[in-house]
């Protein structure tokens, strides 16, 4: 793990020991106002699942470019199923990045009226494994973000399950992600360049090659690597608006690799959790002072991923 980025074990906040959870909000805290992204150790995804997952998504990836499109459901805006090569930009970039990727959605399991509101998964006929992977992955990386977000919250002062019903069939997304080898010298394209997430926070497994970088305070860019025990989590807008800018959503970006790696593919799977679409993104008046001025105005969390999803070429007008 690269010595700027602090890392801590979700084992300690979950452990029952007083202390040692006080210990891990503390922590996990301070490393969100200093930088936005820490490591997780002990998040409940196995390594036998991260394996699994990586090989089924790499088979999807190297599916024929005819196969792959069936999967690619217009109106749908990329949220579920195959999104093409260039089709996603950062905000404010018109270049689109050097990646195509699938999107796994909620599983609505229980009588939540939510479920019309979101389109079903896409289920990939030629992979069956990957169908069940993904929502393994899904439900355990949901699990971990959960636990997270409640030691934020008594980091924060508010109740421990503040978010608990927020999040419950939360919007939430796992992207898998292929980063082609570069064949071409890319101009201005980057694999993704600097961005900030839109979601309240994000978690991500170690990706199969270095790229990943983020800029710190002294506005450097530092690269980030996870250890293969451990996950990244870092804040997302939402959270950096509701807390009216105490935790910092961090830019990162995925940087093209150093000539002679070009002919390697890069895989990545994200997962983004993201709330209800109803959740108020107001800033916490805990949040608010005289030296912290509310720095947003109101806003539903649906109304504000409409916005950035047209932002970044995913939604029309």
């Amino acid at each position: 793990m690269d010595h700027n980025i602090p890392w801590i074990d979700l084992a300690d906040f979950t452990s029952g020991d007083p202390e040692k959870k006080q210990a891990f909000v503390q922590k996990l805290g301070a490393a969100y106002e200093e930088i936005g992204f820490v490591a997780v150790k002990n998040h409940g995804l196995s390594d036998a699942t991260t394996r699994t997952l990586y090989k089924e998504v790499q088979h999807f990836f190297e599916l024929e470019d005819q196969v792959k499109k069936q999967y690619e459901i217009e109106g749908l805006a990329g949220q579920r199923g195959y999104t093409s090569f260039g089709k996603e930009h950062a905000k404010g970039r018109n270049t689109g990045d050097l990646k195509e990727f699938w999107h796994f959605g909620q599983y609505v399991e229980d009588d939540d009226p939510i479920k019309t509101e979101y389109p079903a998964n896409v289920e990939v006929r030629e992979l069956p494994a990957f169908n069940t992977v993904g929502k393994e992955a899904y439900q355990t990386l949901e699990k971990a973000g959960q636990n997270m977000l409640r030691a934020i919250a008594l980091y924060l002062g508010l109740d421990e399950f503040y978010f608990d019903d927020k999040i419950h069939n939360g919007n939430s997304i796992l992207r898998p992600i292929h980063y082609p080898p570069i064949t071409e010298e890319p101009k201005d394209a980057v694999r993704a360049a600097e961005h900030e997430d839109i979601n309240l926070i994000t978690l991500l497994m170690g990706a199969s090659a270095e790229g990943l970088q983020v800029l710190n305070k002294k506005g450097k860019w530092v690269g980030v690597t996870a250890l293969p025990e451990q996950i990244i989590v870092n804040v997302g807008d939402m959270l950096q608006r509701l807390t009216n800018n105490k935790l910092r959503s961090t830019t990162h970006r995925v940087v093209n690799p150093p000539r002679e790696k070009w002919q390697k593919s890069r895989f990545s799977i994200p997962f983004f959790l993201h709330p209800r679409s109803e959740m108020r993104l107001d800033c916490l008046e805990v949040c608010i002072d005289a030296a912290h001025p509310k720095a947003y105005e109101d806003i539903s969390a649906g109304e504000y991923l409409n916005q950035r999803l047209t932002e970044i070429g995913l939604r029309k007008n």
